[in-house]
């Protein structure tokens, strides 16, 4: 269990919400300032055809610890309503990887950065045609998110990323008020298939104890997501075995000597998985198997040790090395490290304040290492949560091969939930996007195409899809 929970957690978020709640005069006059002080007015190299307002900077989530996460608000375009418009959280996963760098500058943000990081340019299919949209990087240590407890690096784990995301919204919320009571939504990918679920839970079991709760949480969205460290592991290998990736006799010789019930990996099931990743992949892309990777970013002399990081232990399911479809850069990525680290950025983004004895990365390679609790499954927490009325939305692109669908199917047929809606091909532009099937409680697409990041690979169907999550209604037949 990493530290922060128990009783001092539980006052502490209380008198928070005493503040947030009825803080008086003073205490709304100082979230003004604070407010103020974050405002965006641009950014290098953003083009003018940008018309919404933007947010960033910092919350303190831990003063005993130095604890401050990041976070960057895109409100909702011009002529959306930003005032009506729902707010939208997302978070990326690792654990340890930055919601700017992915969820903002290739997913759903508004921007997307130029080679080499010479500027920005807009992104048609940006989310915030629809929401309000909020990307923090978390835990402390991800992107420019930090602790002034440099212990606290290799000390992070499920259960105070949880802990200290609510802390962040609470507090985030008394300086952002007129997002109190608005409709929330919480959506991710990957390895925050544990984040996004375990938030929600938290919010709920706080909006429980709250005489006036004002996080008015009515969904979770997540994609490619982490969900049971055994049905994604058997799910994981199935697919490798049924896309080709490797041969019968290295699948048999896994599933053998690999217990995927437990969190000890046997020195039979490293050498199978080794061999698999190491002789029998080749040099593909595993976020995407049918699309070419990056060669500049393959050619750095970390790139081996990046790309095969999750060889031992499936269930985290982020490395630093991405790469797209035919349509986008596969090199992305290595343009965001260079524009986060500009000064000129920083300072507009009221960045890296502190001067942070570190690069900017996409991800962090301690906190990847070092993680400390990780649940098990997310099945109990999805049951929790259907029991509460929170709206669940599971998708999946179909080339990934990291978190893929098989292992996402698997995940949610042991849920055991009744069928509303047959499974059915779903249609953006003409074409069939994906199939879908409607659950009581949970809606499943997946997205014909996509890679791990759906929305990189798929803008247009990632964003129908988008839209109908945030409708209630399934996605349309035809």
């Amino acid at each position: 269990m990493a530290a922060g929970g128990g009783v001092a957690a539980a006052v502490a978020s209380v008198l928070v919400f005493l503040l947030a709640a009825g803080g008086g005069a003073g205490a709304a006059s100082e979230g003004c300032e604070e407010r103020e002080r974050d405002k965006v007015e641009a950014l290098p190299g953003q083009p003018a055809a940008a018309r919404f307002v933007q947010f960033s900077g910092y919350v303190t989530v831990s003063e005993e610890r130095g604890r401050a996460l990041f976070y960057w608000l895109t409100e909702a375009a011009a002529g959306a309503d930003a005032g009506t418009k729902p707010l939208v959280l997302w978070l990326n996963g690792g654990p340890g990887c930055s919601s700017v760098a992915y969820g903002a500058s290739e997913e759903i943000g508004p921007f997307r950065i130029k080679p080499n990081g010479t500027g920005l340019y807009l992104n048609k299919y940006s989310w915030n045609r629809e929401a309000n949209l909020l990307f923090l990087e978390s835990p402390a240590g991800v992107g420019f998110s930090y602790s002034n407890t440099t212990s606290d690096l290799k000390t992070s784990g499920d259960e105070r990323t949880a802990e200290d995301s609510l802390q962040f919204l609470i507090s985030w919320m008394s300086r952002f008020p007129q997002y109190r009571h608005r409709d929330f939504y919480i959506a991710g990918e990957s390895y925050a298939g544990h984040y996004v679920p375990q938030l929600a839970r938290k919010i709920v079991e706080y909006n429980k104890g709250s005489p006036n709760p004002f996080i008015n949480l009515k969904g979770i969205l997540v994609g490619n997501a982490v969900t049971d460290n055994y049905y994604d592991n058997i799910g994981t290998v199935t697919y490798w075995w049924s896309h080709a990736m490797i041969s019968d006799r290295t699948y048999k010789a896994i599933l053998k000597s690999c217990n995927f019930t437990s969190t000890n990996v046997s020195m039979a099931c490293t050498r199978a998985m080794n061999y698999a990743m190491n002789y029998e992949f080749g040099d593909i892309d595993q976020y995407s198997i049918y699309t070419p990777s990056c060669t500049t970013a393959l050619s750095s002399p970390n790139a081996t040790a990046k790309t095969r990081h999750h060889a031992a232990v499936l269930r985290f399911k982020d490395t630093l090395i991405r790469r797209r479809s035919n349509s986008y850069d596969p090199c992305t990525e290595t343009y965001a490290e260079k524009y986060y680290n500009r000064l000129d950025v920083q300072e507009a983004m009221h960045a890296n304040t502190t001067r942070i004895p570190y690069k900017w990365t996409a991800c962090s390679d301690v906190l990847i290492k070092k993680w400390k609790d990780s649940e098990f499954s997310m099945l109990p927490t999805y049951r929790m949560l259907m029991k509460a009325g929170i709206r669940i939305w599971v998708f999946s692109g179909d080339t990934d091969s990291v978190v893929p669908i098989t292992a996402t199917r698997f995940a949610i047929s042991h849920l055991g939930l009744k069928t509303k809606i047959r499974w059915y091909p779903w249609y953006s532009g003409g074409q069939v996007a994906g199939w879908s099937e409607v659950y009581e409680g949970l809606t499943f697409a997946s997205v014909r195409g996509a890679g791990h990041e759906v929305p990189l690979f798929q803008p247009r169907r990632a964003f129908r899809m988008f839209r109908s999550f945030l409708a209630g209604e399934p996605l349309p037949k035809s």
